[in-house]
């Protein structure tokens, strides 16, 4: 299928050489799967759909932009859209993380339906009207593991003083534990794994970790993902750009991303199997955090929301949003499926 429809794309694209062409960087490469893929995949998925009138042009990260200037040079409109997950704009916006996944958060089920039918949608879009940014959710990652060590992890005190590079609302919980936590990017990460200038890392899901050669830096991979259950990707354009399309390109973005939620969700779980039967393959041993390391994680994490929701107003009001309906969610969930 993949196939099929970048073919119908490339035609699309000859085709439409009077058409509207908006340029988007990503804040992934688009070889990593599933959150790079899918962000090329959207730009396929238009230009098919619109015939070649609309096209998005993919740039790799910090073709144009470094990733840490992405959010202000759309909100300018220095940078037409983006391929960007909301948490990244952590800086700008104390909320935004809440956005992107949260520590213990929801399941893709309840995270997706908060965003669509829970309020969440409407919250990010009054939260972002001052940059002057429109935002469609475009796809949903699965569980991420929660890290890579070079030694194992028993207790809470195991964690003192390690340098570890974790992203988001987990490294605030990792730094209540003793971690030095540090925000590197994939490729920074590679080089303090094997220069030793840090100890340990979070970066994704199995199936990425083994493309990024984690397990050539470190053996002992942590399950379960407590700071990334869910993650949330969004397709981001200027808002002035937003409004100058047509109307049927407009429905054709929202219709492609719609989908894309869906493809990346079904991909994100179907390749992780054989991702984990490599690493296995290649020395690495898998660990489940034990009763007292997740204890430890979750009364840290209940005190990094406190504090976040006494320093920012609206933190603490999605913060509010996404815990009631996730308390309504359960009336229905605890009772409807199999645990």
């Amino acid at each position: 299928m993949r196939t099929a429809l970048t073919a119908l794309a490339l035609t699309a694209l000859a085709q439409g050489a009077g058409a509207d062409t908006l340029v988007m960087q990503s804040v992934y490469a688009s070889s990593l799967p599933v959150i790079g893929e899918t962000g090329l995949h959207l730009t396929e998925q238009v230009a098919a759909m619109t015939g070649g009138d609309l096209q998005i042009e993919f740039n790799e990260p910090n073709a144009i932009v470094s990733g840490n200037e992405m959010w202000d040079a759309i909100s300018t409109g220095a940078v037409d859209a983006g391929w960007y997950s909301p948490g990244f704009a952590q800086g700008v916006i104390p909320a935004a993380p809440l956005f992107t996944s949260v520590p213990f958060g929801p399941d893709i089920r309840a995270y997706t339906a908060w965003w669509y039918h829970g309020g969440g949608q409407e919250l990010w879009a009054e939260i972002t009207a001052p940059y002057n940014i429109h935002s469609e959710l475009c796809a949903v990652f699965v569980p991420e593991a929660s890290g890579w060590f070079a030694r194992e992890i028993n207790t809470p005190a195991d964690l003192d003083g390690l340098r570890m590079r974790v992203f988001g609302l987990g490294a605030q919980v990792m730094e209540k534990l003793g971690v030095r936590a540090q925000s590197l990017a994939p490729a920074d990460t590679m080089t303090g794994l094997r220069l030793g200038s840090i100890d340990a890392a979070e970066m994704s899901f199995p199936a990425i970790d083994l493309a990024l050669g984690m397990n050539e830096y470190a053996s002992h991979y942590y399950f379960p993902g407590w700071h990334q259950q869910t993650s949330l990707a969004t397709f981001i354009i200027n808002q002035d750009v937003w409004d100058g399309l047509s109307d049927a390109n407009r429905a054709s973005i929202q219709m492609a991303c719609a989908a894309n939620v869906t493809f990346s969700m079904a991909e994100g779980e179907a390749i992780q199997v054989a991702a984990m039967e490599t690493l296995r393959e290649r020395g690495v041993q898998f660990h489940s955090w034990n009763d007292e390391m997740m204890a430890a994680f979750e009364g840290a994490w209940d005190e990094v929301v406190a504090e976040q929701s006494a320093a920012d107003a609206d933190f603490a009001r999605v913060w509010e949003s996404l815990s009631q309906f996730r308390q309504n969610f359960a009336i229905w969930s605890d009772i409807a499926y199999i645990d």
